[in-house]
């Protein structure tokens, strides 16, 4: 034990030794000596949970900082103020560093998925950057979202709010903060669209039903648009606000995955818009989601879009998991065209109320996707 404790004490010292090297610009022999003897690249010091990516990201040092990727350097690791290295970059506009240590991030994440895609480890064992993959309660699980009871409210802005309580918090499933980025979805989508007669939507999770209503209020609404939506409280809600009688609305009762291979869905012929925001699901569900979309969308005019809410409450974070997105999408033949829209409240407090945040970068990264070879 005492040998143990000892060896733990020496990983510490030379944790600690190694940062402070770093930040006093020692010579990069010095600091590859200090890693040579063993001083861990992982370590964050207990004053600020500053880890050596870190420190070579605040003396702008692009040569060590690549050298510390190189040797196992944790690209995602937040310090207490809950800022990782690539936002320190950011923070001094030092570009490449910033590119850097979000490529490495890039690469990590694409091999966990393949290594976990074959089980050579554990789903979800990637480094679960969104917060459903590293949450345990009802917000982080499928299973346990959906016997959780929903609350459908307005808070004291009037903003209309689905809540889950987890544990005595309650957590916005969502929001109606959202509407200017679902506004922005279908306006781009319509607008892109060759053909607008006759369309056939689905949609992939309603939630406060924001985005089917946009649909709805079409120039052309939608000649059949399909809804799949798990959540027994939702579904009475859709039902109380009369969705099950509207003329061309269907509603599949249940996961998108026990019907995206039946034969009722795809019996429909294909989709022109296919829209997916679901909750308590990982990147990996909506990974496996992009794997259905050729048998899913009607042809070569039909668009898709999600929403992109992966990592977004951390820049880099978010940066990552957008090219994450759009390479995996790239590999069953969609390209992706992404526009922004400026989702920075006038009022930051009255956004989220007593609601745990879940999106807090300033700008939202619009996907509209279609099958390759389209005209830009």
């Amino acid at each position: 034990m005492a040998e143990a404790i000892d060896s733990s004490d020496i990983a510490v010292q030379l944790g600690e030794q190694l940062i402070t090297a770093i930040l006093h610009n020692v010579s990069t022999g010095d600091i590859k000596s200090l890693v040579e003897l063993g001083a861990p690249i992982w370590y964050q010091n207990e004053a600020e949970g500053t880890s050596p990516l870190h420190a070579a990201a605040y003396t702008r040092d692009l040569g060590l900082v690549q050298y510390l990727i190189e040797k196992g350097a944790v690209w995602n690791a937040v310090d207490y103020s809950q800022n990782t290295a690539g936002d320190i970059a950011l923070s001094y506009n030092d570009i490449e560093i910033y590119n850097a240590i979000r490529n490495a991030g890039i690469r990590a994440e694409l091999l966990l998925g393949i290594l976990s895609s074959r089980g050579d480890v554990e789903s979800g064992s990637s480094t679960n950057l969104v917060l459903r993959e590293t949450d345990g309660t009802a917000a982080g699980s499928s299973e346990d979202f959906l016997s959780s009871r929903l609350r459908y409210t307005k808070d004291e802005t009037g903003q209309s709010i689905c809540f889950i309580d987890v544990d005595g918090e309650e957590i916005g499933v969502m929001m109606g903060w959202e509407t200017p980025i679902m506004t922005e979805t279908v306006q781009s989508i319509y607008d892109s669209l060759p053909e607008r007669d006759n369309l056939r939507v689905l949609n992939v999770g309603f939630g406060l039903g924001i985005i089917d209503r946009l649909f709805q209020a079409l120039p052309n609404p939608p000649s059949q648009h399909v809804i799949i939506e798990p959540h027994p409280d939702v579904l009475r809600y859709m039902k109380d606000n009369g969705w099950d009688q509207k003329p061309g609305v269907k509603i599949f009762e249940g996961k998108w995955q026990d019907f995206v291979e039946g034969e009722e869905l795809l019996a429909l012929g294909g989709f022109d818009v296919v829209y997916t925001d679901t909750f308590s699901e990982n990147y990996q569900d909506l990974h496996k989601f992009f794997d259905h979309l050729p048998n899913l969308l009607s042809g070569p005019n039909a668009r898709f879009s999600f929403f992109n809410g992966l990592g977004a409450t951390n820049p880099l974070f978010y940066d990552v998991y957008t090219y994450i997105a759009e390479h995996h999408l790239s590999d069953i033949g969609l390209d992706v065209q992404w526009s922004e829209v400026d989702v920075r409240p006038k009022k930051y407090g009255e956004r989220w109320g007593k609601s745990r945040e879940y999106f807090t970068v300033p700008i939202y990264r619009l996907p509209i996707a279609y099958l390759s070879g389209l005209p830009r």
